[in-house]
């Protein structure tokens, strides 16, 4: 079924923006854009939009940003094989581009994380989970200072406990600031090393199990630090405050339960900049330190994203919508007239499509089995063939938002209702919604909201009984295989698992070590504490009940979620009669990303969902296909 081929190739030449960071100086934007090349690379613009962007990277492997260099001339990037996260950094100057100037071993046997250099250029800050003396790898990261003049390495920290580690200097670069989980699975502290005297001490724990984030301020004095919790409070919802390292001195400046603050850090002008999200929809505003007033930066259509303000004045970050594709803009704001976005980036370039092509997200709501809400974001198709597709993401502490994904408007065009669940344990909804999944752990009521959410499709009149499939990648498989093992085909009739595990103990001793202990978090132990819940909430061992369609798909380096799954759980169904398909990527880690793969992807899971849950009207082209492109 490559229907509608036309439109998958123009809406896939629509890019991502996956992650975009404003200078040190405020001149420029670095980001990564997807799909603008046949994978991943990292682009710069002027964030005063004089200069166009242009790639500072072009390679086959997807390249991620790490950092900025202090000084502003370069960029960090970093890049595995295949998407098997055993990375690589390299240094980019902006006056040469695409002349990536090796920093660490390429394709090392370990697992690196961070990259930031100190202030004269000499030191690169990562942790690692290897010991370079014994070339041994380990099953936790160490913190490293890493002399580019020499090559010696010097281990500043060797943690008990693994985790991911993004050490970064402050801009004097006599201190560097890293998390530690050493006291509960669930908890984040931050440890302050003094590199003139190796003195090291905890400057941020709120609590033994209490998640804390800090970052340095541009000043490098002064710390911004995002706890969930705070002395003399027990109540969970997150605070933003401010220590500073030669007073010592702690400041709380919010602190309110009827807000969700996601994340904050700081612009380069100093101005600390809030992420807050309100049922999955950003709310972006700012905090000056020095007057003490916080301020609401103007809402623009869709989502936006602030990075901070920018040396010219004008507020920059990213703006998007399931019909607004991700354009990096600036905040043009005239007196007497309502805020512009002046695009930095054009969306559009390579796409023939525009806005009124894409299919619009609607906030849909409705209640699980215990009368929780639960908010998705649908995309309706037209006409309405009473079939649709359950898009679960993964995390699961994460959340689906109002932004293009180009396969689930594939979906759409092809005639399928989409409903993209943001089930109990993501975030957008607050510390209490996130956390309710740990009540239970893995395979409890979470799943339960997404068969509701089935019944939901079918009592808007927008599936039939058996006519609902559902996909999702790590988690998200996971969440596939869970529900075509305990629900029936009147409420799932076909299940495509992408990177999903199937058996949690195996989960637990192959994937990365830092991932160990938020399965433990989230499982409420390890499995040597908790075997019997591991074992029951583990879909291998419920494989005979399957009576769906079920299509496999894999990523052959994923690190995450590694193909020994897909080789347990075939041998089991094999075993038990039930037939399945798998689509394997030789050339993808965990999730499938560069566009041809993705393409190929795409097409394959309409065919399958649409053979699965039948075609529905028969003429597939009413009111679907305007400009003809199917002949």
């Amino acid at each position: 079924m490559h229907i509608f081929s036309d439109y998958l190739s123009q809406v896939l030449a629509l890019p991502s923006i996956r992650r975009a960071l404003l200078s040190p100086d405020g001149r420029w934007v670095a980001f990564e854009w997807l799909r603008r090349h046949e994978n991943q690379d990292v682009f710069v613009v002027a964030a005063d939009g004089s200069q166009p962007p242009r790639p500072l990277t072009h390679t086959p492997e997807a390249t991620l940003l790490a950092s900025w260099s202090p000084d502003s001339r370069a960029v960090l990037v970093a890049e595995d094989r295949a998407g098997d996260e055993r990375r690589s950094l390299y240094r980019v100057y902006l006056n040469k581009p695409q002349r990536l100037e090796p920093l660490t071993e390429p394709h090392p046997p370990y697992f690196l994380r961070g990259g930031a250099l100190s202030a004269d250029g000499r030191y690169l800050f990562y942790s690692a989970n290897y010991d370079f003396e014994r070339e041994e790898a380990l099953d936790r990261a160490w913190v490293f200072r890493h002399d580019l003049h020499t090559g010696k390495r010097e281990v500043l920290a060797r943690p008990h406990r693994a985790m991911w580690i993004e050490p970064t200097p402050n801009a004097q670069g006599t201190h560097v600031l890293y998390p530690l989980r050493e006291r509960h699975v669930a908890g984040r502290q931050f440890m302050l090393h003094d590199l003139r005297s190796g003195e090291v001490r905890e400057v941020a724990n709120f609590g033994e199990d209490v998640k804390t984030f800090a970052r340095w301020m541009p000043d490098g004095r002064r710390i911004l630090i995002q706890s969930e919790a705070r002395p003399g409070d027990p109540r969970r919802y997150t605070r933003l405050a401010v220590w500073d390292l030669q007073t010592e001195e702690l400041r709380w400046w919010v602190d309110d339960p009827q807000r969700n603050i996601e994340s904050a850090w700081a612009s380069p002008d100093g101005l600390v900049v809030i992420n807050d999200v309100r049922q999955s929809v950003r709310c972006p505003s700012f905090l000056d330190l020095d007057s003490g007033e916080e301020q609401t930066l103007p809402r623009l259509e869709g989502n936006w994203l602030a990075l901070g303000r920018a040396a010219h004045g004008a507020w920059v970050g990213v703006q998007y919508a399931a019909h607004l594709p991700d354009q990096l803009v600036q905040l043009c704001e005239t007196p007497g007239q309502p805020p512009r976005a002046a695009p930095l980036s054009d969306p559009w370039e390579r796409s023939a499509l525009r806005s009124a092509e894409l299919t619009r997200a609607e906030d849909f709501r409705f209640a699980s089995s215990d009368g929780l809400e639960i908010q998705g974001w649908l995309l309706r198709a037209a006409p309405n063939r009473r079939r649709a597709i359950l898009r679960v993401h993964g995390g699961p502490s994460m959340y689906m938002e109002d932004r293009l994904t180009a396969e689930l408007q594939y979906y759409a065009r092809c005639g399928f209702n989409v409903l993209a669940v943001n089930y109990r344990g993501s975030t957008g909804f607050g510390v209490d919604f996130r956390d309710r999944i740990k009540e239970d752990g893995w395979g409890g009521r979470e799943q339960e909201d997404l068969a509701c959410a089935a019944r939901a499709l079918m009592a808007a009149g927008l599936a039939e009984p058996g006519r609902v499939g559902v996909t999702g990648t790590s988690f998200g498989g996971y969440s596939a295989w869970h529900l075509a093992t305990h629900y029936g085909p009147e409420v799932i009739g076909a299940a495509a698992p992408i990177c999903g595990m199937t058996d949690l103990v195996v989960d637990y001793e192959t994937t990365r070590p830092d991932l160990r202990p938020l399965t433990a978090e989230m499982m409420g132990g390890t499995p040597e504490q908790v075997p019997q819940r591991y074992a029951e909430r583990s879909p291998i061992h419920f494989v005979e009940r399957i009576r769906v369609p079920l299509l496999i798909v894999q990523g052959a380096h994923d690190p995450n979620v590694p193909p020994e799954h897909v080789r347990q759980v075939t041998g089991r169904l094999r075993a038990c009669g039930v037939p399945f398909e798998v689509l394997e990527f030789a050339d993808e880690g965990h999730g499938i990303y560069k566009p041809a793969n993705l393409r190929i992807l795409a097409e394959r899971l309409a065919a399958f969902f649409d053979q699965a849950l039948g075609e529905g009207s028969k003429n597939p082209l009413e009111n679907n296909d305007p400009a003809g492109e199917n002949g």
